[in-house]
């Protein structure tokens, strides 16, 4: 049986961030992977999180799926603590052994140290923006694709050895005609066309 640990990274705001969306694409997630066979282990980072706890769950998952909304660009800081305490607390033994590099083999380059070389991990963010404003030149983000601009996230897990299934997005969730049940049936067809 494969493990899923499913991340929820959302941090509220109350008012403006509840965590509605993210607590529906989970649910919507964890429904797939319990219908796939999966064994599921979740992480709610604003209900607290133990360290010690957080490194069993990720010595025991194949697969991450970290569902996350962006703020200011970026992960929220709560979520961001999370993943520096976690991956710094598994230093050498669950996350990465060292930077990769050696004295003795200059072959050995940096982020080649990582100790989760068979795990994946799969990236889902909500954003209030339009999906238009990635992959395009004259967008907001000067023709980042979506991974590019979530390069820091991507990179983490690189350096730890895991390697990536394409990521979902869910855009524009502030607009009047926001609908739920397309972006949660887009998101099961997005794990049904990469996961099986």
């Amino acid at each position: 049986m494969k493990h899923v640990l499913l991340l929820n990274l959302h941090q509220k705001y109350e008012g403006i961030a509840n965590g509605n969306l993210t607590r529906d694409i989970l649910k919507e997630a964890k429904s797939f992977f319990l219908n796939h066979g999966y064994e599921v282990k979740e992480t709610t980072i604003d209900e607290g999180y133990n360290v010690a706890e957080e490194l069993e769950k990720f010595k025991w998952a194949d697969l991450f799926f970290v569902q996350s909304p962006v703020y200011w660009m970026g992960l929220p800081w709560l979520g961001k603590k999370y993943i520096d305490d976690i991956f710094s607390g598994g230093t050498g033994a669950v996350t990465y052994a060292s930077d990769g590099r050696s004295r003795n083999d200059p072959s050995k380059t940096y982020g080649s140290g990582g100790l989760m070389g068979e795990k994946r991990y799969m990236l889902s963010f909500t954003y209030n923006c339009p999906e238009s404003e990635f992959d395009n030149p004259d967008g907001f983000f000067d023709g980042l694709s979506l991974d590019q601009a979530n390069i820091a996230l991507h990179k983490t897990f690189q350096f730890c050895g895991v390697k990536p299934y394409p990521s979902f997005s869910v855009h524009d969730i502030y607009k009047s005609e926001f609908d739920l049940d397309t972006a949660l049936h887009n998101l099961h067809s997005h794990l049904e066309q990469n996961l099986h």
